[in-house]
Parts: C-alpha cells; structure tokens; sequence
C-alpha cells in the first residue's frame, strides 16, 4: 500500500524522535513543528503555546534539527568552579590550632595564626574550618555550658497556676491588691 499525496509538514521530524527524549524537548518540537507548518509566523506559535518570545527565539537559536537532542536542558551547573587558594600546610595549621582550642572560633585562630606566621583572613579560616566539618575530619565540641537566654528564672512574684485547674468563684484566678493611698491605711 503506497501513500500518495503531501505529506504532513513535520511528520517526517516527528516520526524520527529518538524514544529517550524528555517531556519538555517534545514540547519544544511541538513549539518548531508549528512553527515551520503555519509559514514561520513566531508571534503566532508564542500566542498558541502561551510562552514568551524571548524564550522561542532562545531555543529556535539553540535548535538544530539534525540534533533533536539540541532541545534538551542543558545543565544548570557552573562550567569553572573557585579552587581555594590556601595551601596544606595551613589547613594543617587550622586543623591543629583547633583541636587545640576545641571552641575558639575563626576570629581567635586568625590571631594564633598571624603569630604563626601564616596571612590569612578569618573569612579563609572560617572555610578552612567548614570545609573540615563538610569532610569529617573536624568535629564541634560537645556544648556544656546553659546560655543566659536558654536559663529559666523562678519569678518570685507570680506562681502560674496549673492548666487544668477550675475556678470555684470570683476572683479565684485573678487575684488585685485595691489602691492604698500614702499616709491612708485601711486596716
């Protein structure tokens, strides 16, 4: 059986659509397919799809119909990451000052290490001193000590009575001493 006639504009694209291809690179496809089918008109394929022109030329630059995969998301991650610029033997030093001083903090261990003869800031020490936590290597003391905030003081002047206490009259609950006026006591 043969087929005569005009084929499909796109059909030819879409019957070659590789199985591995996401959700959204056929959507896109859908997006050129249309495109290409209603004589290249954009606006007209932004307004039927409901996205933006900015986001259709984006992807029409990046499309190559040889390549469908070209339609695919391109990963998000950085192409050069900063490389720290310390060297080992201050890592060592950080390290040892450290263990050394279990609760000193980034600002005290820049000192010792200015001492040490080592340039380099608290920030580089704090990395330093992150890194060797994200690693394993360093582990944060064991906090022995109650914080003034955390300390809970007894008031003297009010006791708070218990939640499932029932009031049995008037001001059971709610206790007011009446005015006193100087020099006027009631007795």
């Amino acid at each position: 059986m043969g087929v005569y006639g005009n084929v499909i504009p796109g059909a030819r694209g879409l019957a070659s659509i590789p199985a591995g291809l996401s959700k959204q690179a056929r959507q896109r496809l859908k997006w050129f397919d249309h495109y290409n089918s209603h004589g290249g008109n954009a606006r007209f394929t932004c307004r039927y799809f409901g996205i933006s022109p900015q986001t259709f030329y984006r992807w029409k630059h990046r499309y190559n119909p040889y390549h469908i995969e070209s339609l695919e998301d391109r990963s998000h991650r950085p192409k050069h990451l900063r490389q720290p610029t310390y060297s080992v033997e201050l890592v060592e030093a950080v390290l040892r000052l450290r263990e050394t001083y279990p609760r000193w903090g980034k600002d005290k261990l820049v000192v010792l290490l200015h001492r040490e003869r080592f340039d380099c800031s608290a920030s580089m020490a704090g990395r330093i001193l992150k890194r060797l936590k994200d690693r394993g290597v360093l582990r944060e003391p064991i906090p022995n000590h109650i914080s003034a905030r955390k300390r809970h003081r007894q008031r003297p002047y009010a006791v708070r009575k218990p939640k499932e206490y029932i009031a049995e009259g008037p001001g059971d609950i709610v206790e007011v001493d009446p005015p006193q006026a100087e020099g006027h006591c009631q007795e």
